[in-house]
């Protein structure tokens, strides 16, 4: 699997502009290219693990299957053998879960993107979610490190009658050591089709500190940590999605708010905290309404929240 595999088509000019020759690993050296490639099919009522290929630094353990209320739901864990991003990493997954499968997908830890130098840093998510399935995509906060660049593409198909839920939460930096807004870029781009191809909505984020604020109030503001949850859906009308997430967010009394996707496809929120712990929190409770409505269950407290 070769670095040109597992970067994105295009990466925006904040971040390409910093391209150069590592003085450490170059660029698609051993243990800078990780690739996770995974299929998802029912198998006896249950979804199973059905195609894998993985690359160091990135893998998975085996799935688990730890959620009483949803016991055919598979709960996997991505895992990397490095601490963290490092600059002239290329990072792809590639998620394919079939018709009427159930599946959770999240990280082992915080991504921490460190200190880059030379280059930047790439990551280029593909989950296709098959019809009637019903998928997760939580990953822990990201982290960039002071003069970091990073740019993330995730690409999204969502099939006849499926839900995706999608969630992001990202720190300012390091807060604890005082960086904030310390990285030189952060970009990602989010893009959502319908199974057959069809645009439904597109997220795309800049960061760069040094050419424009990033402190404003479209952005976040004076806050340390945000999050976003992306629920695309049919179980419920969009007017539903939103009001339960509103309603969640409210209740913990963090800045945040919840509006319906283009098209009625579904709905977002969006929140702002100073402090993981609290973030995480407000998060926790608006997944679990989320769950609550479009599956008549709880979210699982294995996140940490309340």
């Amino acid at each position: 699997m070769s670095a040109a595999y597992c970067a994105p088509e295009r990466v925006p000019p904040a971040v390409a502009r910093h391209a150069a020759v590592p003085d450490t690993l170059p660029v698609g050296a051993p243990g800078k290219v990780g690739v996770l490639e995974l299929g998802f099919d029912l198998v006896g009522g249950r979804t199973e693990l059905t195609r894998r290929f993985q690359k160091a630094p990135m893998h998975i353990a085996r799935p688990l299957f730890q959620d009483a209320a949803l016991p055919d739901m598979a709960y996997v864990m991505f895992l990397t053998s490095g601490g963290g991003v490092l600059q002239g990493d290329r990072y792809r997954i590639g998620l394919e879960c079939g018709r009427g499968t159930s599946a959770h997908f999240t990280t082992q830890t915080a991504t921490r993107l460190y200190r880059m130098e030379h280059d930047y840093a790439t990551q280029v998510v593909e989950l296709d979610a098959g019809p009637d399935s019903y998928v997760e995509y939580l990953p822990a906060t990201t982290i960039p490190f002071r003069d970091s660049r990073f740019y993330q593409h995730m690409s999204v198909s969502v099939g006849d009658r499926a839900t995706v839920v999608l969630g992001e939460k990202l720190m300012a930096g390091r807060l604890a050591r005082g960086e904030r807004h310390a990285y030189a870029a952060y970009c990602t781009d989010l893009e959502v089709r319908d199974g057959k191809g069809r645009p439904l909505f597109a997220d795309p984020l800049r960061l760069v500190p040094e050419e424009r604020a990033v402190t404003g109030p479209a952005v976040l503001d004076g806050f340390g940590v945000m999050a976003t949850l992306h629920v695309v859906t049919g179980a419920a009308s969009a007017g539903e999605v939103a009001d339960a997430m509103h309603a969640a967010i409210a209740a913990t009394g963090l800045r945040g708010g919840a509006s319906i996707l283009p098209g009625d496809c579904g709905a977002w929120a969006r929140i702002l905290g100073d402090r993981s712990p609290e973030v995480d929190a407000a998060f926790f409770r608006t997944w679990d309404a989320v769950r609550r409505l479009l599956l008549h269950v709880p979210a699982p407290d294995h996140h940490g929240g309340r």
